[in-house]
């Protein structure tokens, strides 16, 4: 049965058992992100691995709700000795950085290493433990109430169940990589997984992730762009969902018709059933301010109409490469990658590395090509 802990002090003392090193825990959390621009931490989950003694094999179901409690867990988290198994981790570490002021590591992504290890890409916990413990788990809380108090058993099993194949995953995942000698490339991605946590930004150009920004002319997308930004920073500073301050749709309209004095975008506002009515003043100043760095935004619709062909081409050679290293799709380098690549001609940080020594000779000649 797993061990509900919400007492501070008793998670330390459980966490100091510990007689050798190194160590390894399975770590995962529940969390909240609904009225919210954070995740809120609900609940940790600790599988204690054979280190800890009279509590090896332990599953602890830590609430962080309890004062005291975030600060007990943050050494744990950062323990250069005890390795963190994790399973599509990013959300998770999100939630541990805004809660408890960290990111877990050194972190093993049991999720990732499948797809170095030639398994699949993106595999659900749910599958992967089928697949490599021929276990089936019951997922029946996914959509429960985490921060209620207190959790009902099927909530408790649940969440024990995210952590309680981590180990047997990571021994049978690591052997893989192991056999294949791809756990540097392992250490590679995880260190960036953890330093993208630990450096959580806004995104520099959010007008290119919205599909109708490429129908608008370059004023209305530096405009698009500056409203953009100043949501992102204010949802952020109130944590509030970015859409609850201003919804994509009306931002688009703002920026496509700017409208001619503060009391038009006033009238627009009240005329919008979410609209930040409150916030007229402050969205007309940021439409009129321009951004220091909007002329290099790139074009939406240039980046919509980039050279297919050419996009084509560098799909197809990481196709081939993968299918030469046994990868699965997407896992060598995603579209969105290659559309860095072809706009900046730099290989960005995501394609550095072990991805770049493996693409590099293939897709150089490809980005020097001219149709």
């Amino acid at each position: 049965m797993p061990t509900w802990i919400n007492d501070p002090a008793e998670l330390q003392a459980r966490l100091a058992a510990r007689a050798g090193q190194p160590a390894r825990v399975g770590l995962d959390t529940e969390f909240i992100r609904e009225r919210t621009y954070w995740p809120q931490l609900a609940l940790a989950q600790i599988a204690l691995d054979d280190t800890f003694g009279d509590h090896a094999g332990d599953i602890l179901l830590v609430d962080p709700l309890v004062p005291g409690m975030a600060d007990a867990l943050a050494p744990l988290l950062v323990d250069p000795d005890v390795l963190k198994v994790m399973h599509s981790p990013s959300e998770d570490l999100v939630a541990f950085m805004h809660a408890c002021g960290v990111v877990p590591k050194p972190l093993f992504d049991t999720q990732l290493a499948a797809a170095l290890a030639g398994i699949g890409g993106g595999v659900g916990y749910q599958k992967l433990v089928e697949q490599l413990t021929g276990v089936a788990l019951v997922k029946g809380e996914t959509r429960s109430d985490w921060l209620r108090r207190p959790l009902s058993p099927a909530q408790l099993e649940y969440a024990a169940d995210d952590v309680r194949h981590l180990f047997e995953m990571h021994d049978v995942l690591d052997g893989l990589l192991g056999q294949l000698d791809r756990r540097a490339w392992m250490s590679e991605d995880t260190a960036r997984i953890v330093f993208n946590a630990e450096n959580e930004a806004p995104e520099r150009w959010p007008h290119l992730s919205i599909r109708s920004a490429q129908f608008l002319d370059r004023d209305a997308q530096r405009r698009l762009l500056r409203l953009l930004r100043w949501r992102d920073v204010y949802a952020r500073d109130n944590d509030r969902p970015r859409t609850w301050i201003l919804d994509n749709d009306l931002a688009v309209a703002l920026a496509r018709n700017m409208p001619v004095d503060l009391g038009a975008l006033q009238a627009q506002l009240d005329a919008h059933p979410k609209a930040p009515r409150k916030l007229a003043s402050t969205i007309w100043q940021v439409l009129a301010t321009p951004l220091a760095d909007e002329a290099d935004a790139p074009d939406a619709g240039v980046a919509e109409t980039r050279d297919k062909n050419r996009l084509r081409k560098l799909q197809d050679a990481v196709a081939t490469r993968s299918s030469d290293l046994g990868l699965p799709d997407g896992v060598l380098a995603s579209r969105r990658w290659l559309e860095a690549l072809l706009d900046r001609g730099e290989w960005p940080d995501a394609l550095s590395g072990w991805r770049r020594t493996a693409l590099e000779p293939a897709l150089t000649p490809l980005l020097g090509a001219q149709d």
